[in-house]
């Protein structure tokens, strides 16, 4: 099935957590990606949060592929900034594989943020933010 950006908005937080356990790694992205929070999962505010975020915070990544990196881009206008590494890896959810974001090396701000994202359509990841062990926010990507 192919998903797109509002139908992971409407989608409670069981059923992300579900769509996330059946997806696989994918690929290690390559290039800019525009990025979804999802703040509040199934609730009528979720999609409203995510535009508010979007626009005034974050609104995506932008991957390196070849060298194992990425930048996020921040703000209302776009800076890309906060360095991450990415690799495959086990994820803390499952033990199964993921693209993971490591920001613990690269980053004073985020050090203890990591990001897991995986391949639910072509082109488009669904991620699971953690800051130190516990698990935070959804997101999504679409290149």
């Amino acid at each position: 099935m192919a998903y797109d950006v509002s139908q992971l908005l409407a989608m409670s937080r069981t059923q992300l957590l579900e769509l996330f356990r059946a997806s696989p790694a994918g690929e290690i992205p390559d290039g800019p990606a525009e990025g979804t929070a999802i703040i509040a999962p199934g609730t009528r505010y979720n999609a409203n949060i995510a535009k508010l975020i979007n626009f005034f915070s974050w609104q995506g990544k932008v991957f390196d592929a070849r060298k194992g990196v990425l930048k996020n881009k921040i703000l209302a206008f776009g800076l890309e900034a906060i360095l991450a590494r990415v690799y495959i890896a086990p994820s803390w959810l499952d033990d199964k594989d993921c693209i993971v974001l490591d920001y613990s090396e690269t980053s004073i701000l985020a050090h203890y943020v990591r990001d897991e994202i995986r391949l639910i359509g072509p082109g488009f990841y669904l991620g699971k933010v953690y800051l130190g062990k516990e698990r935070l926010i959804d997101f999504c990507l679409k290149f």
